[in-house]
Parts: structure tokens; sequence; C-alpha cells
């Protein structure tokens, strides 16, 4: 068995062949296909975070939405860069969007990726530590979000308060036991997926990765969650990790999908940078009829590695569509795959 989510981009645009012309379209969209999705058997509803973007962005307000329409699904991101957070504000936040949902919420964070403009975070009011590196940072930031997550009190209360307070230091409300456990980290390489680990996080792996080996992406990736699990051990966690993969998978039963995406079924990964000293691997897309599917699937080391498997949905072709794409995998792709 394997849990199946998707995990939506958030894009809009005033294109003629979007169904989301508005940042209203995409979150009202957002939440009606979360809804659907609980309602065909999905397991998760994820979103990336991009800011200066006609993309989504502050989640938290969108998952407590979603938490409020729902009541089994896991509503999570896939990743909040953290180098725009502020930790403090982001566990109230955090606490609140998870009571609401009553403990299903499962956050990805990360350093971040490349963005839309320059040191974007300088124009949210932060700056680097002396030394470090923006990438420094985001981890800084993560590890006292974690920190504060604990719901241990640090903060020495006001000897004449407006309202009684508990004894001892105070801690951020609303607190939401177990949240912590639920923090996954997007790692793009080997090294911070052992640092994921060595700090208590379950395991976010994209379709993307930096290149360390030449091996295929598929390899590369089962290479390092493997890694991450024996560092999970090493480190003595009295808990189980989680380990997400991502993935594009379409299964082509209509003509309209194979209009959309039958271009897609002889894709191979490809190789770029997303930092200019960073080379980087980039995981093939599947598209192609559910047997041939299945086959393909099978080969794929990283997604047996994984307990999570995150479905990219092209959010842009509406609910609907994107109903029809899930409801496709979990119908004819997933059982023959032992996944269902």
């Amino acid at each position: 068995m394997k849990k199946i989510g998707f995990l939506s981009f958030g894009h809009w645009s005033n294109h003629p062949a979007y169904k989301t012309r508005t940042a209203s379209d995409t979150l009202l969209q957002s939440i009606d296909l979360a809804v659907a999705a609980e309602e065909i058997g999905l397991d998760g509803a994820y979103f990336r975070v991009h800011h200066f973007a006609a993309q989504l962005a502050s989640p938290f307000p969108l998952l407590s939405a979603i938490g409020a329409k729902t009541s089994k699904i896991e509503i999570g991101t896939g990743v909040i860069d953290m180098r725009y957070e502020n930790p403090l504000y982001m566990v109230e936040d955090s606490g609140a969007a998870d009571l609401i949902s009553e403990g299903r919420l499962q956050l990805g964070i990360s350093r971040g990726s490349p963005e839309q403009v320059i040191d974007g975070w300088r124009y949210f009011g932060y700056e680097l530590a002396g030394g470090e590196t923006d990438a420094d940072m985001g981890r800084r930031k993560a590890l006292e979000f974690l920190e504060r997550l604990n719901g241990v009190g640090f903060a020495k209360p006001n000897p004449r308060p407006m309202f009684p307070n508990p004894p001892g230091l105070l801690r951020l409300e609303p607190h939401s036991g177990g949240l912590r456990d639920r923090i996954w980290w997007g790692a793009a390489s080997n090294a911070t997926a052992v640092w994921a680990a060595e700090n208590g996080m379950n395991l976010q792996s994209s379709t993307l990765k930096y290149d360390e080996n030449g091996k295929p992406f598929h390899v590369q990736q089962a290479e390092q969650i493997r890694l991450y699990k024996e560092a999970w051990k090493k480190a003595g966690h009295p808990r189980e990790p989680r380990v997400s993969v991502s993935r594009s998978i379409f299964a082509l039963i209509s003509d309209q999908d194979h209009r959309y995406f039958g271009q897609e079924a002889n894709h191979v990964d490809k190789i770029g940078h997303i930092e200019k000293d960073k080379r980087a691997i980039f995981g093939r897309s599947y598209a192609a009829e559910p047997d041939q599917l299945i086959n393909q699937l099978a080969q794929d080391e990283a997604i047996q590695e994984a307990d999570t498997l995150l479905l990219t949905i092209p959010n842009t072709l509406g609910v609907d569509y994107n109903v029809h794409v899930l409801a496709s995998i979990l119908e004819h792709v997933a059982p023959g795959l032992g996944w269902r």
C-alpha cells in the first residue's frame, strides 16, 4: 500500500486555454479539488509555495480552508521556502491550521529554490547573519521552527499581564501536539537528506535533485532515500519516518488525455542547472496506456523506496479534468502496482 496525493503548483494566467485566469480562480479551485480528491479516495492534497509569481504563496489560509471543508485527506506543502519565513509566526499559523484540520497537516519546508527576484527574502525584511549563505539562513530558520513547535515555554511573562498566565515561561499559541512529527524537508542533495534525518524530519524528494553521480534520476533518488533511512536509524528517533517522491504521471485513457499528454510518452531524464554552479537532473514524465504505465513505474526504484507518491497536476486545466487524471491513476494503475 502507498499513500497517493496530488501536488499543485497553483499557476494562473489570463490565457484563453486556462481554467485558472486569476488568483481567486486558483485558490477556490484548489479547495474544490481537495474536496473532490478526498471523495475519490486520494490520500493527500499538497501545494507548492512561490513568491513574486502568479502562483500560490502564503499557504496557511488555503490549508485552513481545505481543513475546514474536508475530514480525512492529508493537507500539506511541497515546499515552503524558509528564507521568507518568520519561524515564530509560522508556528502560530501552522498550529492554527493543524487544529482546524484536526491533525492532518503535513508541512514540507526547505531552504528554497531559485526565485523570481534576486534575494527576494530581503524584501520580506530578512538579512543574512554574519558569514552565512541564504541556504544557511533557510536551515537556521527551519531549526528554530522545529524547536518552537515542541511547545516548550521560552518567553518570560509580563508580571502585570492583561490576562492571567500559567506558571513558568510561555510558549507560542495555539500549540498543536504532534505537528512536530509531521514536518518534511525538501532535499535536493544526499547531504541535506541526511541532515533532515538527523533532525527528525520526514523526507520530500521532488522531480529533480543535484546530479551527484551521473546515474538515472530514479536511481540517484533511491540512493538518496536509502542514505536518509540509514541516517534516521543511526539517529535513534523513536518513530518511523515517512518519505515522499513526486512524479508527473498520466494514464492515457481518453482522446483528451492523448491530446494533452500523448507527446510526453517518450520523455527521458534531463540535465540542467537550477543554480549556476549546481548541475541538476530532472526526472522524466510518465504518460502511457495503463498497462504500459504499470510496467514502467514498477522499474522506478525511488517510487518503490517511498511510502508516499505525490502526483504533480496541471492545475490550469481545471478541477474536473484533474479529478479525471487522479481517478485514472487510482482506478487503472495503482491496483496493478499493489498501491491499492
